[in-house]
C-alpha cells in the first residue's frame, strides 16, 4: 500500500467483509449489533455503490422464508446502522435511501473485498517484485472465514473464488522472482490436503524443479496422476501433463522480469460489428470486465449471460469484446449458434469446430473427419493461446461444451435465452442475467438513435417497450425514420395494448418483437408451451404453483417445475419465491397467442379454474386472521394439496399482500364474464383480510365489485353482506356518511331472510354506525341487546364484537367505567379466541378510558401493547390510532419529545393506509 493512501484510509470508516463481517474506524473495531444488522451491512457493503432491493436483503436474511414483519425489522436496521456511522464523524461512508432498496455509499477501497480485487487489478501491469508485494497485501485481507457472524442464509461463493484467484496469482510472482524454497514450505501441505487442485500441484512442481529437486517434482506428479486416476476415473489435465513433459525433458524455464505482451499480427479476428449505441450496462460491462482480469491472472473464465428475447445479450457481449480486443493478443472466436433461430436448426459443434479451425489456420484437408479428433486439435491449437472465444444464442450446455478453450488466460463468453445452469457445474461458469434497462438508459436509447425529442413522450415511449431494448430500438428506428411530431403518434399506438406488439413489428424483418418470443415459445417442451400459453388466459401480473397446478390438471410439483424451466429460458421471471411473472410484452404476446390458439371454453374453463382456487384458498387464509362471522366455507372446495398450508397468522397475511393485486383482477375478469355469484362471494371473504390491513382504496374498490355482483346475480344474502362490508369499512375509517343507511338496509334483508345470526350481525353494525353518528344512548342499548341475544346462543364471537361496540359507545358517551368492564370482557373473548385483531381496538379503547379516568400508567400499559402488537402483525392504520392515543397519553404525563414523534408515526401511518389525517389533539 502506497504511505499517503494508507494513511488517508486508516482515517475512514472501513468494513470487513473477508473474516469477521466487522465495522472499523482507524484499527478500533466499532460494535453494530447482532447478526442480522451484520448481514445487512456485509450485503449493502459486497454491492458498494449499487442499490441493493429490500427484497434482495430480505430474501438474503432469511432465505426465502421471512416473517411478516421482515420490512419493518431492514428499516429499522438500517436506521441503526446509520445512527452507528454517524458516530463516526466519517462522512466518506453513507447509506443511502434509493427506491427499491438502500445503496452503500463508500469508497469500495475501504472495504476489503473490493481493495483485495483493486489490488489484484495493479498488480496485473507491473513488475513482478512490485506484483508479488501487491497480491500479498491483497492475500493478507483474510482474516478467518469469510462473512463471519451473519446469518447462515446469506452466501457469497466469490469471495472463496477471489482467494483462491490471488493466491494463485501471488504464488505464480513469487516463482518469477525466485522464492522457491519458501513456496515449496507453503504449497506442500495444501497439495496434501487436495490433491486435485492441479494449478496448485503445477506451482509446486514449478517449485521443486527451480529448487533443483526435479525428482521430487515428477514423483509428485505420479502420485497425484495415480489419485486423480483413482478418484476421477479420468487423467490429470492437458496443463499440468505438458508441464510434466517439460519437466521431464529438463526443458522449463520461468519468465525474468515482467511479462511482455506483444500484439500477434496474425491473430484470429472474428468479431462481428458492434452496435451503434450501448445505452447503459455499466454493471454488466464491469462484470465481464473483472472476468477478464481473472483470465488474465491464469485462470480459465467462462462466463454466461442469460435473458430473454430481445434483452440485448449479444449487443452486450459483442460491444464489450470490440472494448477489449486489444487484451487477447491471439484473436477472437465467434459464432452464432443460432439456438433459437426458427428458420434453421442449432448449429452443431462439428460444424462450429470445422468454422474455428479454419480461422486458427488449419488447412480445410486437414480438418480431421471425426468431431472427437476436431475437438482434441481445436484445444491444443489454443491451449497456450490468450483468446477471446464469443459463443452467442446457445441453446444448450451440451451444444457449447466442446467449444470452450481449456488453459487459463483464454476467456469465453457465452450468451443464451436459457440458463445453462449445467456449464456452472462442469465449468464453474459465472452466471449473469441480463434485465431491462433503467428508465434514463432508455430514454438514452432512443434519443442516440433517433435523436432529441420531447422528454415526456420519450420517457412514455421508454415505459410502453417494457424498457425492452430491442422494442425501444425498432421504436427508435421509426422515429427515426419519420419527422418529430410521429413521437406522439407512436405512443398513441402503443398505448393500446391491442395494438402494441403490431407497432413493434418491423416489415420483413425477423427481428421483430412478436418474432422472438415466438422462436422461443415454438421450441418449448409441449406441456411446459402449454402452460405458458394460460398466461394469456390470465388477467394479473404473476402466478405461482398452487394457481398453475389447479389451471393445468397437474400436482403442484410438477406446475413448479414447469415454471422454473419457463424461468430457465428467460421467458418468466421468478420475482419472490414460487411467483413467476412474464414481462410485459410477453404478457401481450401471451394474450394474443391465448385468443388464437385457445377457443372461448377454454380460456372460460381457466378463469373458472382461477376463480376456483381464490375462493378455497382465500378462504383458508382468512381464518388465520380473524374469527368469521359469515356463512361463507369454501375450505372443502380444493384439497389441502392443491393450495397452500397456511401455518399462521403472519403466512395468511404475507400471502393475502402478495396475492392482492391478482385477487382483484380474478374478480374484475370474472365480473366481466358474467360469474356473479362467484364474484360477491369471493369478494366477501378477501374483505376478511382488509379488515385486519386496511387500505380505503383498496378495500372500496373491493367492495363496490362485491356490491354490483350481488345486486346482478339477485342474491340477497349476497346482498346483505356485502352492505355490512361496506359499512364496515365506513366504520373503521371514521366516515359516517352512508353507514347507517347500509347497515339498516342489510338489517332488513337479514329481518326478511329470517337469519337470526345475520340479524345479530346487522344489529351490531347499526349500533356502531350509531355510534359514529352521536347517538350514543340509541346505540349502547342496540349494542347491549345483541351481547346478550350472542351470550344466550353461546356464540362468543359475536358477544365479543358486541361488547367490544358497545364499550366503544360508552367511551365517547363519557362512560368511562362502564367502557372499561365491557371492554375487559371483550379482550378475554378475544384472548381466549385468539384474535389479535380484535385484541388491538380492546386495547386501545382501554388506553383511551383510562385517559380519560386520569390512570395515566394503565393508559400508557395498554397503549404500548396495542403499538407492539399492531406493529408486529403490520395492522398499518390501527397502529396509527395506537400510537395517536399513546402520543395523548405521554403529552398529559409531560414527555412532549415523545408524544410529537408518536404524533408524527401515527401521520405518516395513516397516509400509508389512506385514513383521513389526524390532528396532534
Amino acid at each position: 500500500m502506497d504511505h499517503d493512501e494508507g494513511d488517508v484510509l486508516d482515517r475512514k470508516a472501513r468494513v470487513r467483509l473477508l473474516g469477521p463481517v466487522q465495522l472499523l474506524a482507524g484499527s478500533r473495531v466499532v460494535p453494530v449489533g447482532g447478526p442480522a444488522v451484520r448481514g445487512l451491512l456485509a450485503l449493502l457493503a459486497l454491492e458498494a455503490n449499487r442499490v441493493v432491493g429490500v427484497e434482495e436483503i430480505i430474501d438474503a436474511l432469511w432465505a426465502h422464508d421471512p416473517p411478516a414483519t421482515a420490512r419493518t425489522i431492514v428499516h429499522g436496521n438500517v436506521s441503526h446502522l446509520r445512527r452507528v456511522l454517524r458516530t463516526l464523524d466519517d462522512e466518506s461512508a453513507r447509506i443511502l435511501t434509493a427506491p427499491p432498496g438502500y445503496q452503500l455509499s463508500v469508497d469500495p477501497q475501504q472495504i476489503d473485498v473490493h481493495r483485495a480485487r483493486m489490488l489484484m487489478d495493479r498488480a496485473a501491469t507491473v513488475e513482478p517484485e512490485r506484483r508479488a508485494e501487491l497480491l500479498r497485501e491483497a492475500y493478507a485481507l483474510w482474516q478467518g472465514p469469510v462473512l463471519a457472524g451473519v446469518p447462515d442464509s446469506i452466501r457469497a461463493p466469490e469471495l472463496e473464488e477471489l482467494r483462491v484467484a490471488v493466491h494463485g496469482a501471488r504464488v505464480d510472482a513469487d516463482l518469477a522472482i525466485g522464492r522457491h524454497s519458501e513456496l515449496i514450505v507453503e504449497l506442500s501441505p495444501l497439495v496434501r490436503v487436495n490433491p486435485l487442485a492441479e494449478r496448485t500441484v503445477g506451482q509446486l512442481m514449478r517449485a521443486l524443479y527451480h529448487a533443483g529437486r526435479r525428482g521430487d517434482a515428477l514423483e509428485l506428479y505420479q502420485r497425484v496422476s495415480v489419485r486423480v486416476v483413482e478418484t476421477l476415473g479420468i487423467d490429470p489435465g492437458a496443463e499440468l501433463r505438458r508441464l510434466h513433459d517439460r519437466v521431464l525433458n529438463d526443458d522449463l524455464q520461468e519468465p525474468q522480469g515482467p511479462v511482455e505482451v506483444v500484439t500477434n499480427p496474425a491473430a484470429v479476428s472474428q468479431l462481428p460489428a458492434a452496435v451503434p449505441s450501448l445505452a447503459g450496462r455499466s454493471a454488466e460491462l464491469g462484470w465481464l470486465d473483472q472476468g477478464l482480469v481473472r483470465a488474465e491472472a491464469g485462470e480459465s473464465v467462462v462466463a454466461v449471460v442469460t435473458g430473454s428475447a430481445g434483452i440485448g445479450k449479444s449487443a452486450l457481449v459483442v460491444a464489450w469484446a470490440h472494448q477489449v480486443v486489444d487484451r487477447f493478443p491471439d484473436g477472437v472466436l465467434y459464432v452464432g449458434l443460432r439456438g433459437f433461430d426458427r428458420h434453421q436448426p442449432p448449429f452443431e459443434a462439428a460444424d462450429v469446430l470445422t468454422q474455428f479451425l479454419l480461422g486458427l489456420g488449419v488447412a480445410t484437408n486437414e480438418v480431421p473427419e471425426h468431431v472427437h479428433e476436431r475437438v482434441a486439435l481445436y484445444r491444443s491449437l489454443i491451449a497456450n493461446r490468450q483468446m477471446l472465444v464469443l459463443l452467442d444464442d446457445a441453446r444448450t450446455a451440451e451444444q457449447v461444451r466442446p467449444l470452450l478453450p481449456p488453459g487459463a488466460r483464454s476467456m469465453a463468453v457465452v450468451t443464451s435465452r436459457s440458463r445453462l445452469d449445467g456449464l456452472a457445474v462442469s465449468h464453474a461458469a459465472r452466471m449473469r442475467a441480463l434485465g431491462t434497462l433503467d428508465p434514463d438508459d432508455a430514454v438514452k436509447l432512443i434519443e442516440e438513435l433517433a435523436g432529441p425529442s420531447n422528454y415526456d413522450l420519450n420517457h412514455a415511449l421508454a415505459r410502453l417497450c417494457g424498457y425492452l431494448p430491442l422494442a425501444l430500438r425498432i421504436a427508435s428506428a421509426r422515429l427515426a425514420a419519420g419527422p418529430q411530431w410521429t413521437a406522439k403518434e407512436l405512443v398513441d399506438e402503443m398505448s393500446n395494448e391491442r395494438t402494441r406488439l403490431a407497432a413493434l413489428d418491423v416489415d420483413g424483418s425477423e427481428t421483430s418483437v412478436r418474432a422472438a418470443l415466438d422462436v422461443s415459445f415454438r421450441g418449448l417442451p409441449p406441456e411446459v408451451a402449454d402452460t405458458f400459453r394460460l398466461f394469456g388466459v390470465l388477467t394479473f401480473a404473476s402466478a405461482g404453483p398452487y394457481l398453475v397446478a389447479e389451471l393445468t390438471g397437474t400436482s403442484v410439483g410438477e406446475a413448479r417445475r414447469r415454471l422454473r424451466t419457463l424461468a430457465g429460458h428467460n421467458l418468466l421471471t421468478e420475482i419472490a419465491r414460487d411467483v413467476f411473472s412474464p414481462h410485459d410484452l410477453v404478457r401481450l404476446y401471451l394474450r394474443g397467442l391465448a385468443e388464437s390458439e385457445l377457443t372461448r371454453e377454454e380460456r372460460e374453463a381457466m378463469l373458472t379454474a382461477s376463480v376456483r382456487y381464490y375462493r378455497s384458498a382465500a378462504d383458508k387464509a382468512r381464518r388465520r386472521l380473524l374469527r368469521i362471522v359469515d356463512p361463507l366455507d369454501f375450505t372443502a372446495l380444493l384439497d389441502d394439496e392443491h393450495t397452500p398450508m397456511f401455518t399462521g397468522f403472519d403466512h395468511a397475511q404475507s400471502w393475502f399482500e402478495a396475492e392482492w393485486p391478482n385477487l382483484l383482477a380474478t374478480l374484475e375478469a370474472a365480473a366481466v364474464a358474467g360469474l356473479h355469484e362467484d364474484v360477491w362471494q369471493l369478494a366477501r371473504i378477501a374483505h376478511t383480510y382488509r379488515v385486519v390491513c386496511p387500505l380505503w382504496d383498496e378495500w372500496t374498490r373491493l367492495v363496490e365489485i362485491g356490491i354490483a355482483a350481488a345486486q346482478t346475480s339477485g342474491s340477497e344474502l349476497g346482498r346483505c353482506w356485502m352492505l355490512i362490508s361496506r359499512c364496515a369499512v365506513a366504520l373503521t375509517f371514521e366516515r359516517p356518511e352512508g353507514s347507517l343507511a347500509d347497515a339498516e338496509a342489510a338489517l332488513e334483508i337479514a329481518t326478511a331472510l329470517g337469519d337470526a345470526r345475520l340479524i345479530t350481525t346487522a344489529e351490531i353494525h347499526v349500533g356502531c354506525a350509531l355510534t359514529l353518528s352521536g347517538r350514543y344512548d340509541e346505540a349502547i342499548e342496540r349494542l347491549s341487546r345483541a351481547a346478550e341475544e350472542a351470550e344466550r346462543t353461546g356464540d362468543y364471537a359475536l358477544r365479543g364484537q358486541a361488547l367490544n361496540n358497545c364499550a366503544e359507545a360508552e367511551k365517547r358517551a363519557g362512560r368511562y367505567a362502564d367502557a372499561i368492564v365491557h371492554q375487559l370482557a371483550s379482550l378475554e373473548i378475544d384472548r381466549k379466541l385468539g384474535d389479535d385483531s380484535y385484541a388491538v381496538v380492546s386495547l386501545n379503547n382501554l388506553a383511551e378510558s383510562n385517559l380519560s379516568l386520569g390512570a395515566l400508567d394503565d393508559a400508557e400499559r395498554y397503549a404500548r401493547q396495542a403499538v407492539d402488537l399492531t406493529s408486529s402483525r403490520q395492522f398499518t392504520l390501527q397502529e396509527g390510532v395506537a400510537r395517536s392515543t399513546l402520543a395523548r397519553i405521554l403529552r398529559e404525563k409531560g414527555d412532549m419529545t415523545g408524544s410529537g414523534e408518536q404524533f408524527a408515526l401515527s401521520r405518516e401511518l395513516h397516509d400509508r393506509a389512506g385514513g383521513r389525517r389526524l390532528a396532534d389533539s
